[in-house]
């Protein structure tokens, strides 16, 4: 499965687009130097329903357009 593929079957799962979870996100204070990949996993798991490999695909979107580190 390609990386889109993932973004796809999140947008249609939760209804979200990926510049929408790079701004709830960065509201949440998850782009910032320091956060661990476990925090953003844990919060889409629990307030999406996402599995870990999806989640997984959010942080790498985090990282590859938001500048997480």
């Amino acid at each position: 499965m390609t990386f889109q593929a993932y973004l796809d079957n999140i947008e249609k799962q939760t209804g979200v687009n990926p510049e929408e979870w790079i701004r709830l996100a960065t509201a949440k204070g998850f782009t910032k130097a320091g956060t661990r990949a476990t925090e953003i996993t844990d919060w889409l798991k629990a307030d999406y329903g996402l599995g870990h490999g999806h989640a997984m695909a959010i942080v790498k979107l985090l990282k590859d357009r938001a500048g997480l580190k």
